[in-house]
């Protein structure tokens, strides 16, 4: 035999060991809801246009050399930069799954391979030094290196990138777990961000059916509810609020602070990614219980909270001016988190909280031109664009941002068996494989949230019988739903309507939510919502001084709001509500004032002092009111 035989014959056993055929796993809980393919769906309209600014404005100008740099060299001890190549890919390929975008894969395809280049031998991809490695956001920006590359997987079929996330997954387990380094104690935040890396795990183990990193997840949750883990199951089982899980830290940034909101979320996210696999009922009960904590404490109006990063009973305390509030990551893991819980359970409460988030907080993040996502959108004062972090050009929100526009079309319409669900209103022309032997075409024609009325037009290619379940929000107190002219019945808010019956071509549904104003008032203040939209006092209005007090006429907390004659420009929507403004009461002062309010994601959306702009409005005190004590 010559040596090239006997050479070819050596290297045999190594190609089986290191390129071991995977073996799909198939998850133990199927979601309920199954999101469509995002390119079947085109999004015009609002949203549409934020979307593709969100692509072409952020996405597609990007410089991935500058991301992948950090990548080449091993000298970090304490920064995270590497989680921006993944945050930015992640964004990128929902974007080309959406839109199909030959330059946005060009873009992907050499992102991918820039990175891989920068693998070490003992399969390590990061940018810390040997002796710094598993300390600070090192295992953080492993987590979002794992979820890019195997998101490519997932579109490409890539081999080279499923080697590449095997390796990088078996040289983190070779430096944690049982004997080794314990990952609650890495990091910071309770070992939460470290952790949150349960999530890519269990995508590699339903991918490859390698049980080693099965056991790794498993592993992963055990560790959270030692003494020193963040104890995230039995602590929303035991009814614990999210900002009361641990004694108030003594330094904010460090490990002793259990509250921090973006890793906390990121952990259940990669919980319910292992209840899937494995079916542990507590899995999935604790994030509900958590999520329901959320909602109740610390959602504002707007759909998003915290401050400095971290839940703090915000939802109480969002009426006062607060430092660094509502920050966009944050913003976009709620929704992410939301939509998560939606398709496993179909329970419409996510899907109410996903539009109230995305027509609010993640609306306002971005600057009207799609340049910059803001690090923090508070419900008062002036947008900024954020800093620059880690000594490059872009911060964690830049890359994040992008993620939640991208996610729309996924989270729009879902199907359940022989049923489609629709979740968000907005125009839209969708398509879905419905069975085998019939395509069905649902065209949404709407100006929805600035008007309540939606069309729905649906066109399969066979008359069929199906089930179409129609979002009712919680809001629309008079909904009212039209099945070709014929009125329907039994419509309750908080719900799906479902209409099962043989459908045929063109047949049309009508929808009218109500979208009278609707006064929120709280600790003395007063908000305006609309719809799913939280309406703001800007100062481009030039009608006064939006911090005024004031209050706001109202019959059983309904206000009557008007289409504003003027429209500044990069406003959506524009109303006036009246007003009786600050404190005097004599004479004309006390007649109600027309005062111009805009959405909340319009106001101060130039990001400079001419949109300052207030969402709550401290109401005006009157001893005469026995209702003041109760302030």
């Amino acid at each position: 035999m010559n040596r090239f035989l006997i050479f070819f014959f050596f290297l045999i056993p190594f190609f089986c060991f290191t390129q071991p055929k995977s073996i799909p796993v198939k998850p133990v809980k199927s979601d309920i809801l199954e999101s469509w393919i995002p390119a079947n769906i085109q999004i015009s309209g609002y949203l549409g246009e934020k979307i593709d600014l969100s692509i072409n404005q952020r996405i597609k100008k990007e410089d991935i050399a500058q991301l992948i740099e950090p990548f080449k060299i091993h000298n970090e001890t304490r920064l995270w930069q590497t989680e921006f190549w993944g945050k930015w890919i992640l964004s990128a390929i929902a974007a080309y799954e959406y839109n199909h975008d030959q330059e946005l894969l060009n873009m992907i395809q050499n992102a991918v391979s820039g990175l891989l280049a920068t693998q070490t031998p003992d399969g390590y991809i990061g940018n810390y030094s040997p002796e710094a490695q598993l300390q600070q956001w090192d295992i953080w920006g492993r987590k979002y290196t794992l979820l890019g590359l195997l998101a490519y997987y997932d579109i490409s079929g890539d081999q080279k990138a499923l080697q590449a996330s095997r390796k990088l997954a078996d040289h983190l387990l070779s430096q944690l777990g049982p004997g080794k380094t314990d990952i609650v104690k890495t990091g910071n935040y309770r070992g939460m961000p470290s952790s949150s890396i349960l999530e890519p795990m269990v995508f590699l183990y339903r991918h490859t059916g390698e049980k080693r990193y099965l056991d790794f997840a498993k592993y992963i949750v055990a560790q959270w509810e030692t003494a020193d883990g963040p104890r995230l199951i039995t602590k929303a089982i035991d009814g614990v609020s999210v900002a009361d899980r641990f004694p108030f830290p003594k330094t904010w940034w460090s490990w002793d602070n259990g509250q921090k909101a973006y890793e906390m979320m990121s952990c259940y996210e990669g919980l319910l990614e292992l209840y899937r696999i494995t079916g542990e009922p507590d899995y999935l009960k604790s994030a509900e219980l958590a999520v329901k904590n959320i909602i109740a404490t610390e959602i504002n109006v707007a759909g998003s909270g915290t401050a400095f990063e971290c839940f703090y009973h915000g939802g109480q305390r969002q009426t006062e001016p607060t430092y660094h509030t509502m920050e966009t990551c944050v913003t976009f893991t709620w929704i992410k988190l939301c939509n998560n819980l939606l398709r496993l359970t179909a329970n419409p409460i996510y899907a109410d909280q996903i539009e109230k988030t995305v027509y609010n907080a993640l609306m306002a993040s971005m600057k009207f031109d799609g340049s910059q996502i803001a690090k923090y959108s508070p419900l008062e004062g002036m947008r900024h664009e954020g800093e620059e972090q880690c000594g490059m050009h872009i911060n964690c929100c830049n890359a994040n941002g992008p993620r939640a526009f991208a996610l729309i079309p996924k989270m729009a319409l879902m199907t359940a068996g022989n049923e489609i669900a629709v979740n968000l209103y907005c125009q839209s022309l969708a398509s879905v494989q419905l069975n085998p032997k019939n395509k069905m075409t649902v065209l949404q024609t709407t100006g929805y949230p600035v008007t309540g009325q939606i069309e729905i037009t649906l066109q399969p290619e066979k008359t069929e019988n199906f089930t179409l379940a129609l979002r009712i929000p919680a809001w629309s107190k008079q909904t009212s739903v039209l099945v070709n002219g014929v009125p329907a019945e039994g419509i309750i808010s908080g719900s799906y309507y479902k209409i099962t019956r043989e459908w045929k071509k063109d047949d049309q549904i009508s929808l009218k939510l109500d979208m009278n104003g609707r006064l929120i008032a709280l600790n003395g203040y007063q908000a305006i919502v609309r719809g799913p939209v939280l309406l703001a006092r800007d100062s481009r209005f030039k009608d006064g001084f939006v911090d005024e007090t004031a209050v706001v006429q109202q019959k059983n907390n309904l206000v009557e709001l008007l289409p504003s004659a003027i429209t500044p420009d990069h406003i959506w929507m524009a109303f006036t509500a009246p007003l009786v403004l600050g404190t005097d009461l004599e004479g004309e002062a006390r007649n109600p004032k027309q005062v111009h309010f805009c959405d909340f994601a319009s106001a101060g959306n130039t990001w400079s002092p001419d949109s300052r702009y207030r969402t709550w409005i401290r109401q005006t005190l009157n001893v005469m009111n026995a209702a003041y004590k109760a302030y």
